[in-house]
């Protein structure tokens, strides 16, 4: 997949997948879920205040009468409710409406009764950029502040399965900072990348290459790197960015959007099934394929 339509139009291909609305009362979870299946890419079960659904579709003129509702006025319930269809299979994929992000993790991570596979929880986006050969990975830029090793190990793991469902088998992985060499003192995340990097040449970092520290021009510019001298094969050719901390991440993600004219999509990975969690300010070709993202995800053996 080379495209943001090609994950569209390999999801759509795969069959409908079932998508779980926490606390659906909300315009652009209901704008979204009905794209998806008007697409014939996704249907909804809606947990939520019925009467507040019914309303919000009404008022943007969107036909709902495919969807089941399921009644839970709560949102912290209808999150549990929403994450209760997911755990018995009767949903492939969990979705935030009306409820804070915080409160749709807590239900999904729940040890008891969520959906939680031990990992860490961690956004993945993927981007396609004219300026880039190939789709990538930014990681992670909404969930995790300021991730030590064993999470940043996590964070990894949680793109590679999202790399593996696009079809990318064994992505290449750059560890992103300011500099390439390391700095212990001044840039301990220059430390950190190069101990995950040997980790992963002596097999303990599992299913990708790993490279790092990488200046983003170095990871993304094959001339970059060799202008630098540096030899690596995931410079110039990165599948995956993983970002030193949420600051960087975030910068990043916005500005490929906002700045760069990127399209994008972007999941919650680490339970047992991916979470889409769309904004308002989200476009509609940036909610569907978040949609599609998950749908090519929750086929795989874990999210």
């Amino acid at each position: 997949m080379r495209t943001i339509a090609d994950i569209l139009a390999a999801a759509t291909a795969a069959g409908p997948r079932r998508i779980a609305v926490a606390a659906a009362q909300e315009a652009s979870a209901l704008e979204a879920v009905s794209d998806a299946h008007r697409h014939g890419l996704a249907t909804s079960v809606l947990v939520g205040d019925p009467d507040a659904i019914a309303a919000i579709g009404k008022e943007l003129g969107l036909d709902l009468s495919p969807f089941e509702v399921v009644e839970e006025r709560d949102p912290a319930k209808a999150a549990a409710k929403a994450v209760e269809l997911v755990r018995a299979g009767k949903a492939d994929m969990l979705m935030k409406g009306l409820v804070d992000t915080s409160v749709i993790l807590k239900a999904a991570l729940n040890k008891e009764t969520g959906i939680n596979s031990g990992r860490l929880t961690s956004h993945v986006a993927v981007f396609e950029s004219s300026h880039y050969h190939k789709l990538f990975i930014v990681t992670d830029a909404a969930i995790n502040i300021s991730p030590d090793i064993p999470a940043k190990l996590d964070i990894i793991a949680n793109a590679v399965l999202a790399m593996k469902a696009l079809g990318v088998d064994r992505p290449k992985v750059a560890l992103l900072a300011a500099v390439e060499k390391v700095n212990y003192e001044k840039m301990p995340c220059t430390a950190e990348a190069a101990i995950i990097t040997m980790m992963n040449r002596r097999g303990q970092v599992k299913g990708c290459v790993v490279d790092g520290p990488l200046a983003l021009d170095n990871a993304v510019s094959a001339e970059s790197a060799r202008i630098k001298k540096i030899e690596s094969e995931v410079a110039g050719d990165a599948d995956i960015l993983v970002a030193p901390d949420i600051e960087a991440g975030n910068l990043l993600y916005k500005s490929l959007i906002d700045l760069g004219g990127a399209k994008g999509a972007g999941i919650v990975m680490g339970a047992s099934r991916p979470i889409i969690l769309t904004s308002r300010a989200d476009s509609a070709e940036t909610k569907l394929a978040s949609i599609a993202f998950a749908a090519l995800v929750s086929q795989g053996k874990g999210a």
